[in-house]
């Protein structure tokens, strides 16, 4: 029994750290200032109450040669709020 305390304990300590490093901001980082990849929270107004807009940035570069190509666009999508 200690054992699964224990346990539940250490993953609501992650899940809390995960979450404490996540950054939100106010506006939507223009184009180019996101990483390929990056995952922002953005707290714009643009989802319903008690969800934030969460923005995940594109690629415009090929990920066999680096070349520049039409890539994917950013995706967004609306979340609890954390």
């Amino acid at each position: 029994m200690k054992k699964v305390a224990y346990s539940i304990l250490v993953g609501l300590f992650c899940a809390a750290q995960a979450n404490a490093g996540q950054q939100i901001l106010r506006h939507e980082p223009g184009g180019g200032q996101l990483r390929t990849g990056e995952t922002v929270l953005v707290d714009d107004g643009s989802c319903p109450k008690g969800q934030i807009k969460e923005v995940k940035a594109g690629s415009d570069r090929s990920v066999k040669t680096g070349n520049k190509v039409a890539g994917h666009k950013r995706t967004y999508r609306c979340i609890r709020h954390p």
